[in-house]
């Protein structure tokens, strides 16, 4: 028996590893790669899975608890406040208009029973944050505008996600609206100080012993996790409630990075074999039933709930481009919905197609939306000629009546203000351009002219007169933006002085193809600069310890820099 399951997971693996070999060749993300293999393995083809079901049910399991513990580990209150009231408003009010206009469509168009339509209905709002961190940091737009508020409404959308499963599992057939009123109360009421005591009072004592090991943080963790996750379940919530939990506890803990990072190849393997047994369950005998309902909720998520997301930003005022970009970004669901279908499932509140319309749905939205997400910002170009047919944007940033100034700095992080301090110094006129909030209040703050926007948003550099400029310096990471920074300038003129930052040489012809005129490269010039120490210095103690001393002084420097730049 062992040898058998031995073979059947060695075979799984070699198969799941094939098929996400072409997935990477497609640049889709792996997660299509294993439903795909969990279709292939399944029993209308390889049929893998047969016998000992129970052992892969107990291994999927193991990779939702793992998913959620991750998720509460990771879920970031800090940033939805600093997010404000954006985040709260776009993330609820997405949850509601997508999860009616989807009950709509499931109960008065495709005809499905009433519980069967709520549950994809609200499983088919959650966007999945896997696919989505792992897309915008491939394209380094995390920290751009609409990165950081798609996290923000990712976050709304993990909280709404939690409270939504406390009452599934809270909820009974025997119960009254009342009885099941107060015994949510009463979870509730008993989770906020549960979790209160262990974040506050147990854990922080606990770690401080355990993270003098980096293999005992791990074992730790591990336990943590299943142990938290058992108790709750002994009190009553499920099993999934008591992992969030179990993450939540861990997540204001100083070592929450290091704990994310060791349990995170645990739970990638565990999730593997979840996917993988999802997509077993994707009957292609029932490819008739699920078809249909399946495209139509693909179309919807790709497109209406897009084009409901690019509304609800557009309310609050954001731009076009950062309200279509958010809005694309967020078009595929979740691995939370599995979670909320399976546990709909293991209740016995729904028993039908429902998990194979769901998969089917993942792999449609999943494969497209990988591409949109990739391509947004070329497809947004192809796009601005129907947005211009509406006229003009109208909202844009408060700073839109640009001073013409000497020299023009892209990114003021990490190599701008260095920058910033040479132009002072030499008392030229100039101005600071970036997309951090709180780097543009301390700028402005500090009496230096700083305009809030994104270098990669064409219709926001339109505002700004940079051809009348003799210098453009940008510090900013992405090639991307800079080729449409430096193509906008070169459009207008040729005589501006174009200096662009570089960190991959595989660009550095594109920039110079584009029209700058030189790209710095940081390894490069850092490694000049220590081969000259070498050089030109003795090599003594004495020698690094007055670099290090200046090093110092330079960053006191960085945080003071408001008293050099009045």
């Amino acid at each position: 028996m062992i040898d058998s399951i031995f073979i059947q997971i060695s075979v799984l693996l070699g198969l799941t590893v094939t098929i996400a070999f072409f997935m990477r060749l497609l640049r889709q993300p792996l997660m299509i790669g294993y439903l795909i293999a969990g279709i292939v393995a399944g029993p209308f083809f390889l049929d893998l899975l047969q016998g000992d079901t129970e052992l892969f049910d107990a291994m999927a399991e193991f990779g939702v608890v793992l998913l959620l513990f991750v998720v509460g580990l990771s879920l970031n209150f800090e940033h939805i406040k600093r997010m404000g009231k954006t985040s709260l408003i776009v993330g609820f009010s997405q949850v509601f208009f997508t999860s009616s206009v989807g009950f709509f469509i499931l109960r008065y168009l495709m005809n499905f029973e009433v519980m069967s339509a709520m549950y994809l209905a609200i499983a088919i709002t959650f966007s999945s944050t896997i696919i989505i961190v792992k897309l915008l940091g491939e394209k380094k737009d995390t920290e751009s505008v609409y990165g950081r508020h798609t996290f923000g409404l990712m976050l709304v959308q993990d909280v709404v996600a939690l409270f939504i499963i406390i009452v599934l599992t809270s909820l009974t057939d025997q119960m009254s609206i009342g009885s099941f009123a107060s015994t949510l109360i009463v979870k509730i009421l008993m989770l906020i100080p549960l979790v209160f005591i262990l974040a506050r009072y147990i854990v922080p004592k606990i770690m401080d012993i355990v993270a003098t090991s980096a293999e005992f943080l791990f074992i730790f963790t591990v336990a943590w996790c299943f142990g938290v996750a058992s108790l709750l379940y002994w009190l009553g919530f499920s099993v999934e409630v008591g992992a969030l939990i179990a993450g939540l506890t861990l997540g204001s803990s100083p070592y929450q990075t290091e704990i994310s990072s060791r349990i995170r190849p645990l739970r990638d393997f565990f999730i593997v074999l979840f996917f993988i047994i999802l997509g077993s369950q994707l009957s292609l005998a029932n490819l008739h039933v699920v078809l249909l309902p399946g495209i139509l909720l693909s179309l919807f998520i790709l497109f209406g709930n897009s084009f409901i997301l690019y509304h609800l930003f557009r309310r609050l005022k954001f731009t076009r481009r950062n309200s279509f970009l958010a809005g694309v970004t967020a078009g595929q669901v979740s691995e939370f919905g599995f979670v909320l279908l399976i546990t709909g499932n293991n209740l016995g509140h729904i028993t039908g197609v429902e998990l194979e319309v769901f998969t089917l749905v993942a792999l449609i939205t999943i494969i497209m939306s990988s591409y949109i997400i990739t391509y947004n910002e070329k497809l947004y170009l192809f796009l601005l000629p129907v947005f211009n047919f509406f006229g003009k944007d109208k909202y844009r940033q408060k700073e839109v009546k640009a001073s013409k100034y000497d020299v023009w700095v892209f990114g003021y992080h990490r190599i701008g203000w260095k920058v910033c301090e040479a132009l002072t110094e030499k008392n030229i006129h100039f101005a600071v351009v970036d997309f951090d909030p709180d780097s543009i209040s301390k700028l402005k703050h500090r009496g230096v002219p700083a305009y809030f926007g994104d270098a990669s948003d064409v219709e926001f550099l339109e505002q700004l007169p940079l051809q009348k400029s003799k210098m453009v310096i940008s510090t900013l990471p992405e090639e991307d933006d800079q080729k449409t920074l430096i193509k906008h300038i070169r459009k207008k003129t040729k005589k501006t002085i174009i200096i662009a930052n570089l960190y991959h040489v595989e660009s550095l012809a594109e920039l110079y193809g584009a029209g700058a005129n030189y790209v710095m490269m940081p390894h490069l010039l850092g490694g000049n600069w220590i081969s000259n120490v070498i050089k030109e210095k003795p090599w003594t103690r004495r020698t690094f310890h007055t670099l290090k001393k200046d090093q110092n002084e330079e960053m006191k420097l960085r945080y003071t820099v408001g008293t050099h730049l009045e």
